[in-house]
Order: structure tokens, then sequence, then C-alpha cells
């Protein structure tokens, strides 16, 4: 009587791939995506693109063979379930920029948690994203809204430089004119402290001599005031009509008239100089010469 036995090799040194959200069926070949397996919700409720390669190896021939019926279709749907769950836990910004290395750690981390539930047998070895995208529906809209987002940080960037240069030139400002005022303050208070002593001295003055104080005050008055006037005005008799006097030019004709002077003055001089040194020469001429009645 002859039995037959059925038995399975398996190779636990196979590392072997699923591919959740595409199929690639070969490096030549274009890259298949599969929507149903692909696009997710985050948490922020929009719509993502992800593609997930998980690497595993058989660690448990026994578990294996006999503990799951189809090992590949079981991690394939535990790996779609524990992808969703992780990446509605998360926003979509997380999702495409730093978020990629935590995710698929937690990803990993679940998945090998299940299997051991399981008693598959499995080991993950690696867990990669392969891409993570906006829906193509809305990818020219999602890339507007990264090169705003660059935008807004590129703005904030010069504004901080803006505020570091201007805030330093607003702060010296700021002290220069404080400086400034307490130097005016300072001046002013010994300005009106000089003008007290001066009235407190004229006020024991004018105790002494009221009338000789007051008239000094009245003169030295009159004497400030018209300082800066270039008119003259010449009290005449009463109803009578008052002479007017153009100061300037009285004094531009006084002083052409002087420099006229000095200039005759001058040349009446270089004249008479001459003359005396002519005359200085004769003589001294008739000195020299020999005489002939010797």
């Amino acid at each position: 009587m002859k039995v037959t036995v059925a038995f399975s090799v398996v190779n636990v040194e196979q590392q072997r791939f699923i591919e959740i959200g595409y199929r690639d069926s070969s490096r030549f070949a274009k890259v298949a995506s599969i929507p149903q397996e692909s696009l997710m919700l985050t948490s922020d409720e929009n719509i993502i693109n992800v593609r997930l390669a998980v690497q595993y190896q058989i660690n448990n021939a026994k578990d294996y063979l006999f503990n799951v019926k189809d090992n590949e279709a079981t991690l394939k749907q535990l790996t779609e379930s524990v992808e969703r769950a992780v990446i509605g836990r998360n926003n979509m910004d997380f999702i495409l920029t730093e978020g990629r290395s935590e995710i698929v750690a937690e990803i990993k981390k679940e998945i090998q948690a299940a299997m051991d539930q399981y008693k598959t047998g499995l080991t993950i070895a690696s867990v990669n994203l392969q891409d993570a995208q906006p829906p193509e529906e809305v990818q020219g809209a999602f890339e507007d809204a990264i090169r705003a987002r660059e935008d807004k940080q590129r703005l904030i960037n010069e504004a901080e430089a803006y505020s570091n240069e201007i805030i330093p030139k607003a702060r010296g400002a700021a002290s220069r004119l404080l400086q400034e005022a307490e130097a005016y303050e300072a001046e002013k208070i010994a300005k009106s402290k000089g003008e007290t002593e001066r009235f407190d001295q004229l006020l024991v003055e004018y105790e002494k001599n009221p009338a000789i104080t007051r008239k000094r005050l009245y003169l030295e008055a009159k004497e400030k005031l018209y300082s800066g006037s270039n008119k003259i005005l010449i009290e005449s008799e009463r109803n009578a009509a008052q002479f007017y006097m153009p100061v300037p030019a009285a004094v531009q004709t006084a002083s052409g008239a002087v420099n006229r002077t000095n200039v005759e003055s001058d040349l009446v001089n270089e004249t008479g100089a001459d003359k005396a040194a002519a005359h200085r020469n004769t003589a001294l001429s008739t000195d020299i010469r020999p005489s002939r009645s010797k």
C-alpha cells in the first residue's frame, strides 16, 4: 500500500515584496497606479495619492504554512488598513514634507505587531513610501498652494531682515533725539536760572533807585529794539511831516566817498613820491658830475 505525502518547500531566506497603490511589472514599463488602493483621506480632509512598498521575509515556516491561509493577501489587506489609519491621523502638509520617515516607521511597527498577533511567521524588513502626491485633478492647485506658501515664507524672511535692519536705526535715532531733548532742557533751565538771577539783581537795584533803574531799562530796551533797524526818523514839530533818511544808501554813499578819498590820497602820495625820487636823482647826478671851472 502506497501513501502519498504532500509537502511544500518554503524558502525562508527569500526577500518578498508587496505593492500598495501601484503595480510595477518591469523597470522598463510605466508604473500603473491603482486609485482604489492609493487614494486616502488625511486628517484635514484632503485626498492624497500614496504608493507604498513593503519588503518582508518568512521567519517561521510552520506558522507561515498552517496558521494563515493566504499570507500575502492577508499582509496586503493589513498593510492597506494600517496605512489608511496612519495617513488619516496626520494632515496633508506633514505627510508631504517632514513627516515621511515618521509615517513609514509607524506603519512598519503596526504591521509587524498585527503579523505577530496573527502568528503568520512573517517579518517586515522595510516599508518604503515610494510617492505621496495630491491627485492629478488638483495637482495644479496644489502646486499653486506650495508656491504661495513659499512666497509667504520668503516675505516673512524679508520682513524679518528689514525689521532687523530698521529697528536698530530707529533706536539710535530715538536715543539721539532723547539726548538732544535733554541737552535742550538743560540749556533752557540754565538760561531761565540766569534770567531769574538777573531779574533778582535788577529788583534789588530797582528797590534802591526806582526812577533811575526804570529809565536805564527803558533806554536799554530802545537800544536793543533800534539796533537792528536801518531807518532813521527825525522828529519835527507837531503836525509836521517827518523826515526819512535811507541809512543804507547814506552808508553806501559815505563808504564810496571814503573809498574815493583813499584812492585819491594814494595817487597823490604816489605822485609826490615819484617827484621826490626824481629830485634826489638829479641832485645826485649834479654832485657826481665834475666841475668845468677846474
